[in-house]
């Protein structure tokens, strides 16, 4: 287990050397544009060239990429070009608020869709056409729509939650749950479409299996054949959608910022990509990339627990 989930973490630093060395060499080509925005409409293209040499931007890219990597393992991301303020701890503290959406949002969108896709699947009928209907409304229905009917609902007409803002959970916690309250849920709906069918279809492939019957003539009950026998198999390839899932949610994130008000990470790195601002949109770019890794790995490692199998691949 040890040795997979080192190779598993070898893999992953690839990915994030490969990632960020694309989005650098993509960046380089905007530099010029980088500087004139920053020195405004007037500057003169002199002025413009001494900015990029005192920034050392006319360099060559590979040995601007290798500066900025070693800085990066050492923790210091640099500074903004715009604000002047430090790039790492930015990033943290709007990383923070998207987070406390999306891990609030993942955890009850696989609770929710296991509970569907297992009901579905041991009961069909018309508990199978319930869970797909659910499912299909948030395949359907834009994450976009579903955050503004939330709103309009519940924030403008009913007046339980308040329609934009963010509360800091150290100022006040319930004043921070009211505020994550309608982003969580409108996440919910747009996530948990894709892991209800996937568990539900890979349920009623284990149910059908010769094992499951052998337990059924045995005189096992159906509870535990379901919940310690299928579920625990079918958790398998529900493991990967979940990783997936993460990642749909944190792209879902960008748009629910907006739509709430939140200062989040998907705002920040949208404000910083508009701007050119290249030493955070790399910072925004290490953090997603080890974010994806980080998820993707510890899906690998209970994938590789639940299915020996896996670790061989």
């Amino acid at each position: 287990m040890i040795t997979y989930a080192l190779r598993r973490l070898l893999t992953g630093v690839v990915l994030a050397v490969l990632v960020t060395f694309i989005t650098f060499l993509l960046l380089s080509t905007s530099f010029h544009d980088m500087i004139s925005t920053l020195l405004g409409p007037d500057v003169t293209p002199d002025a413009v060239a001494r900015r990029e040499h005192e920034l050392g931007y006319d360099r060559p890219v590979l040995v601007q990429y290798g500066e900025w990597l070693v800085h990066a393992v050492r923790g210091d991301l640099g500074t903004s070009l715009f604000t002047t303020l430090p790039v790492g701890p930015s990033v943290l503290s709007h990383i923070v608020v998207t987070m406390s959406i999306v891990f609030p949002a993942l955890l009850i969108a696989v609770i929710v869709s296991v509970v569907l896709g297992v009901w579905a699947a041991s009961r069909s009928g018309a508990a199978d056409r319930v869970a797909q209907g659910i499912s299909l409304v948030g395949h359907v229905v834009p994450a976009l729509l579903t955050a503004i009917v939330l709103v309009v609902v519940f924030a403008v007409e009913l007046k339980m939650f308040p329609a934009t803002g963010y509360v800091q959970f150290a100022d006040n916690p319930y004043g921070w749950l009211r505020s994550i309250t309608l982003p969580v849920v409108a996440l919910v709906i747009a996530g948990m479409a894709s892991m209800t069918a996937q568990i539900r279809g890979s349920m009623i492939e284990e149910l059908g299996k010769d094992y499951v019957r052998t337990l059924r003539t045995a005189g096992v009950p159906t509870r535990s054949i379901v919940l310690k026998h299928a579920l625990r198999n079918a958790a398998s390839p529900a493991l990967t959608v979940m990783s997936l899932e993460f990642i749909q949610l944190f792209s879902y994130s960008v748009i629910i910022e907006n739509v709430f008000a939140l200062p989040g990470f998907g705002s920040f790195a949208f404000s910083s990509a508009q701007t050119i601002d290249v030493p955070v949109i790399m910072g925004v770019t290490l953090v997603s990339v080890i974010l994806v890794v980080v998820v993707n790995l510890l899906a690998d490692i209970a994938n590789g627990y639940l299915n020996p199998k896996a670790r061989t691949h």
